[in-house]
């Protein structure tokens, strides 16, 4: 008998049964094992991703754009880029570093506490407040021009006063109910909250006494009153944040000049936006001609210049 005559017969099929019943069994308690195991993963897996959903939910209630229009949720990239921005300013990468965490942690602090939001992209608020101080303005007066809510002067406050300083600060704002631009239509803001004197006294509040004490002038930069009531004094930090347009940049650019301290720091808000080319134009067009500006550089979307 050949070899497939020995396997084909009813005497070997009846003999080997019993040995291939017993592979079939383990075979089907190995599919049985693996099926259990699969359906454990596939329930590990999804109670890993409603725990990510939930994060996810935490994360973006706190960071989101949801009540603020903008998110302030960080990517690697534009963070590296800012940190290299800051240090190049201040020739100090340890304190770049340190300051731009600072800020960050900060902004979230006063948009979680306060009324409003603090105006612009996250990299941008981060940059302004964490380069200022290293900049060593040579007296603690500050001039914001333009403010929204007075969050950013609040958060000012606190980054002069972990600096040691012990800052001064006069806002100067048309308080419209509305955030004004030449060229925009008004709308409400995204947070709901009205843009008046009142939000900004108590967003200021929230930076202690120097906040408490902050001289909050309402007028247009450019009326002559409005000047005449806080040109009293010569300001380190001017935040120029206002009128967007080249005519209304130009007009806050020479004004600074007249009441910047010698070694004073402006902060021209927005630089470089494409959103807003008067901007820069109002910027290049001032600094050729006769100026005590000299351009050091900018930091997301804001040029630093110093006072000679």
């Amino acid at each position: 008998m050949n070899n497939r005559s020995l396997l084909t017969s009813s005497t070997s099929r009846r003999l080997l049964r019993p040995v291939a019943d017993l592979i079939d069994q383990r075979i089907e308690r190995r599919l049985r094992a693996a099926a259990a195991a699969d359906a454990e993963g596939r329930e590990r897996l999804r109670d890993a991703v409603e725990v990510m959903e939930r994060q996810q939910l935490t994360l973006d209630l706190l960071l989101g754009s949801s009540g603020r229009g903008l998110s302030r949720i960080v990517s690697p990239g534009p963070l590296n880029r800012l940190r290299s921005e800051v240090a190049e300013l201040a020739g100090d990468r340890d304190a770049a570093v340190r300051n731009v965490a600072t800020a960050y942690r900060l902004l979230i602090a006063l948009e979680s506490l306060g009324v409003g939001r603090i105006a612009g992209g996250t990299m941008n608020i981060c940059g302004k407040l964490g380069t200022i101080p290293l900049l060593d303005p040579p007296n603690d007066e500050i001039l914001e021009i333009g403010t929204l809510y007075g969050m950013f002067s609040t958060g000012l406050i606190r980054m002069m006063e972990r600096d040691g300083r012990s800052p001064s600060v006069t806002i100067v704002d048309p308080f419209a109910g509305v955030q004004l631009q030449p060229g925009t239509p008004r709308r409400s803001d995204p947070t709901g909250t009205p843009v008046d004197e009142q939000a900004v006294r108590t967003n200021l509040a929230l930076a202690g006494p120097a906040g408490v004490a902050a001289r909050v002038q309402r007028g247009f930069s450019e009326d002559p009153a409005t000047r005449a009531a806080v040109s009293d004094r010569a300001y380190g930090v001017i935040v120029v944040d206002g009128d967007h347009s080249a005519e209304g940049v130009a007009k806050d650019l020479q004004w600074a000049e007249e009441i910047a301290a010698p070694g004073g720091i402006v902060v021209l808000d927005d630089f470089g936006d494409p959103k807003w080319p008067g901007i820069k134009e109002a910027l290049d067009k001032h600094l050729t001609g006769d100026t005590r500006f000299t351009y050091l550089g900018k930091a997301s979307l804001s040029a630093f210049l110093r006072a000679s």
